[in-house]
């Protein structure tokens, strides 16, 4: 996909007196840059106050050596965002500090990955109670609540009254004076792992940021699971009965390929995505060449199992970042050739198969199409190792319009004419879920087969998205 869909974001925290929690959160982060390139936040927490720093802008941007080094405390928790609830700015970047002016202490910091569903129910709540929002994140409106609870109850009993009342993907990590929360929704949409260090815990979106800071990873936080970290050590409870219903796109697309997912390390499965897509899809071709990064693993399978040359003939330039990319169509021809160039030795009078993980929108597929042919390529097959994208999705990913999605009210060949190739095939649902190694009732499919494990309120429906019955 290379440039297509975007997470909502990433989470991380620390519970580790004595260390530098703050340099800890910073590295965590760079480590998690994916999954979020708009705006960066750490909040930091002694026993008298949480302090906090976010701004717009990559990690490297956002932090200095001066700024690390005045956010000492016990425990921190971090948050790089790609906005799907709420506007890009940085009122909306996280965490969220929820102030107590009247207690200090009583102060918390919140970071959210997902999308709750329910918002506007939430909402009408905090306005019974009489409580405003600052920003239209959806993260805020969940801290506001856990804040109306505890003027009655404790810190943990507000939390578990809060989580009763929200719907949707969530995976939380949250900051008082004297705790770190990890939170996952009971379906367990998004990734969220805790991992131990010496001198503490961690949990993260991803594995993959526990070995740069020292960490090795425990297990996931289960789905329902609420787990309070502090100085007497690791609780855990659960709110719900676990589901399990895995955003698919975090296998194929979103999370590192050295992340584990749910006990499995990420690239052995999309290695397996590309062999089963060669044998549901296999064509008369010269080498199989990947779409750099989101399509060498599954590329380096097609070819396995395809008996094919793999190739890497399109460069990518590793100094052009994501948030490079702005949502315009004249920008984003520009961001391709900026990004990818191709190899012309290796493409001219070739059969290609070109692998990539998924098409949303098919702007850069069409433009790299482009690129193949000019470069001398005889033929240009593309092969995805996911289904067609045809639903919006409400739990957390930057697609939420029928009309952003290439799929949406298409065949297969009617893509391919916008697209260009000789031929396009995608990898089956039972294909994809068969190479995970998993159930198929434990994936959240909806993108792909419009079967939502969550039910979707009417306002969410007719406020930010385009009701189905308007699907082209």
């Amino acid at each position: 996909m290379g440039l297509g869909a975007r997470d909502k974001c990433a989470v991380f925290g620390v519970f580790a007196p004595g260390r530098d929690v703050s340099r800890i959160t910073y590295y965590a982060l760079f480590a998690l840059q994916h999954r979020g390139q708009e705006s960066s936040g750490i909040a930091v927490s002694t026993d008298r106050h949480v302090m906090l720093y976010k701004d717009m802008g990559l990690v490297q941007q956002v932090f200095s050596e001066d700024l690390l080094a005045m956010m000492r405390g016990d425990a921190a928790i971090g948050h790089n965002r790609y906005s799907t609830t709420g506007r890009s700015t940085r009122v909306n970047a996280q965490p969220v500090v929820i102030q107590d002016t009247e207690n200090p202490a009583r102060s918390f910091a919140i970071a959210h990955n997902g999308n709750l569903v329910n918002t506007w129910e939430l909402a009408g709540d905090l306005a019974n109670l009489g409580a405003s929002q600052e920003t239209t994140s959806d993260t805020e409106t969940f801290g506001l609540l856990v804040q109306s609870f505890i003027s009655e109850m404790s810190f943990d009993d507000a939390l578990r009254e809060t989580v009763k009342r929200a719907r949707g993907a969530y995976s939380l990590v949250i900051l008082t004076t004297d705790a770190l929360y990890a939170v996952r929704d009971p379906d367990g949409i998004r990734p969220l792992a805790l991992g131990s260090f010496e001198g503490g815990y961690v949990v993260a979106s991803e594995s993959a940021a526990f070995p740069l800071v020292g960490g090795e990873l425990v297990r996931d936080v289960e789905p329902g699971e609420i787990i309070r970290i502090d100085r007497s050590g690791l609780h855990s409870e659960r709110f719900a009965e676990s589901r399990i219903h895995t955003c698919m796109f975090e296998f194929f697309y979103f999370c590192r390929p050295d992340a584990l997912l749910r006990g499995k390390e990420v690239y052995s499965m999309r290695v397996e995505m590309g062999r089963q897509l060669a044998r549901e899809s296999g064509v008369e071709a010269d080498i199989v060449i990947p779409v750099p990064d989101s399509g060498l693993p599954a590329g380096i399978g097609y070819a396995d199992e395809s008996g094919l040359p793999y190739h890497e003939a399109l460069i990518k330039n590793r100094y052009v970042g994501r948030t490079f990319i702005e949502p315009l169509q004249a920008q984003r021809v520009i961001g391709v050739r900026m990004k990818l160039n191709p190899l012309h030795e290796v493409i001219q009078g070739k059969r290609l198969v070109l692998v990539d993980d998924s098409i949303v929108r098919g702007n850069t597929s069409r433009q790299m199409v482009k690129m193949l042919r000019k470069a001398g390529a005889r033929e240009v097959h593309m092969r995805l190792s996911s289904p067609p994208i045809k639903f919006p999705c409400y739990y957390g990913i930057d697609f939420g319009t029928y009309e952003e999605l290439i799929a949406a009210g298409r065949s297969v060949e009617e893509i391919n004419e916008v697209i260009g190739a000789d031929t396009l095939e995608y990898l089956s649902l039972e294909g994809v879920v068969k190479a995970t190694g998993f159930p198929f009732d434990e994936f959240c499919l909806a993108c792909f087969n419009n079967e939502r494990p969550i039910p979707i309120s009417e306002q969410m429906k007719v406020g930010k998205f385009i009701l189905e019955e308007e699907k082209p």
